[in-house]
């Protein structure tokens, strides 16, 4: 985006410059005081925003405001200066500012997600309602010919050069450049754009902003219908998550592990105790030795095609931690750790704040401890199917020493993971159960 609206900025001015009465001296005097303009100012005013963020002189609650004045700030004295230039510094100020280093930008960013949401909605259908059907009628044959080119050369080659071979792949390639976004620079442009042609009388002006329109609604659209055949069709279409990623490397979560891979998921043992780790690998795991909050995590961790989080370490300070740390990638609903027992404490100074907590995994007495300590009293994970004539009600019936459902593995290969959510589904004929169970002797639990 930002690339695109600095090549909107240059192309337009040239644009302004090539239909003028002045001569070419006089553009090129224009085109450099606006670039001049730009880049000094856009440049001070990253690194002074930076340079305040690093030294915490800003509070954290106004990180967000003081970023969004600094750039009305910012670009109003640019375009004091040059025309057109506040474009530019805004820009190069927020390319500046991103790859500054130790620069706390998450307030920021979290509020730039927000805001961009708001006002691209709030865009599209203000220009949307300004569009003169007529003018979208006149310029058709033409966005469907400027369509073509884009869809069948600009992007090809735009991802030609963005990506080689080691990166994608041809048909990875092919994908990106079917469905590669476009639209939103250039809808807040051409209304901008299109005034000061017309005003300068350029030919056919008017018609700038339907053609724009055109090409928008012609490509959404066929990207919108043919993304999903066309990525099955080159066998680049994502499949369901298989990939689960564990915290903790303990004998239980080993033994979950297991399970799960003889399933056919794939899951990650993460844990930075190094005998833990060596052991889940003489089991064949997969694994990462190292804190899950960790740099290293941070660079190192692949999670595409990881669909859950299973807090499963001792270390019930860590189960918060990593459930916090991963919640905004697996989402709120795929994010599930041990119960610490804090959420029977009477007193609020014990009770984990209601903003930190995650799904409790099995149930809410299923603590890292009690887990531990059924397994050294012999119980073992044991996977069972269900039938017409051996349903759900006949399975509780058979364990009468105890057991303690996990998973289920339904009849189309979803995993569902059971936690402390009332809404649980219940198991049906064709599922299969993943469940701890007590060893035949043992005295008769409530588990």
């Amino acid at each position: 985006d930002p690339i695109g609206a600095l090549l909107a900025v240059l192309v337009f001015e040239a644009i302004i410059a090539h239909h003028g009465s002045t001569g070419l001296n006089s553009a090129v005097e224009v085109f450099l005081k606006m670039l001049g303009a730009g880049v000094v100012l856009g440049i001070l005013a990253g690194q002074s925003l930076g340079w305040l963020l690093k030294k915490r002189a800003i509070p954290d609650y106004l990180h967000g405001v003081v970023a969004l004045g600094s750039v009305f700030i910012i670009f109003a004295a640019a375009n004091q200066i040059a025309h057109e230039s506040g474009l530019l510094a805004v820009t190069l100020m927020g390319v500046w500012l991103a790859n500054m280093r130790d620069i706390p930008l998450e307030n920021i960013l979290n509020f730039k997600e927000s805001l961009s949401i708001l006002l691209i909605s709030i865009l599209f259908i203000l220009l949307a309602a300004r569009l003169d059907l007529d003018a979208l009628k006149e310029v058709l044959v033409s966005g469907l010919l400027l369509m073509l080119v884009i869809q069948l050369v600009a992007q090809p080659v735009k991802v030609l050069l963005a990506y080689d071979g080691k990166e994608l792949n041809w048909k990875e390639r092919f994908m990106t450049g079917w469905i590669a976004p476009r639209g939103i620079v250039a809808a807040a442009g051409a209304p901008v754009y299109a005034g000061q042609l017309e005003a300068l009388n350029y030919p056919k002006a008017h018609l700038f902003v339907p053609l724009t329109f055109a090409l928008i609604i012609v490509t959404v659209l066929l990207a919108s219908f043919t993304a999903r055949p066309m990525a099955r069709l080159l066998g680049v279409s994502e499949k369901d998550p298989h990939g689960i990623l564990i915290v903790g490397a303990n004998a239980f979560a080993i033994a979950v592990a297991e399970k799960l891979k003889e399933w056919g998921f794939r899951p990650l043992l993460v844990d930075d105790e190094y005998r833990q780790i060596q052991t889940a690998r003489m089991a064949g795991l997969d694994t990462f030795l190292g804190s899950p909050v960790s740099e290293a995590a941070d660079r190192q961790l692949n999670l595409i095609g990881f669909g859950y989080l299973l807090a499963l370490s001792t270390d019930a300070a860590r189960n918060l931690i990593a459930s916090l740390r991963y919640d905004p990638e697996f989402g709120h609903r795929s994010v599930f750790t041990l119960a610490d027992g804090s959420s029977r404490k009477t007193s609020a100074r014990n009770r984990t704040a209601r903003q930190h907590r995650r799904l409790h995994l099995f149930s809410e007495d299923a603590t890292a401890g009690s887990l531990m300590d059924k397994m050294e009293k012999g119980w073992t994970l044991k996977a069972t199917g269900l039938t017409e004539q051996f349903d759900w009600a006949q399975y509780q019936q058979q364990f009468t020493t105890g057991f303690l459902a996990l998973f289920i593995l339904d009849k189309n290969g979803k995993l569902h993971v059971i936690n402390s959510d009332q809404n649980q589904p219940e198991p049906r004929a064709g599922d299969q159960i993943l469940a701890l169970v007590a060893p035949e002797g043992a005295p008769i639990s409530d588990a």
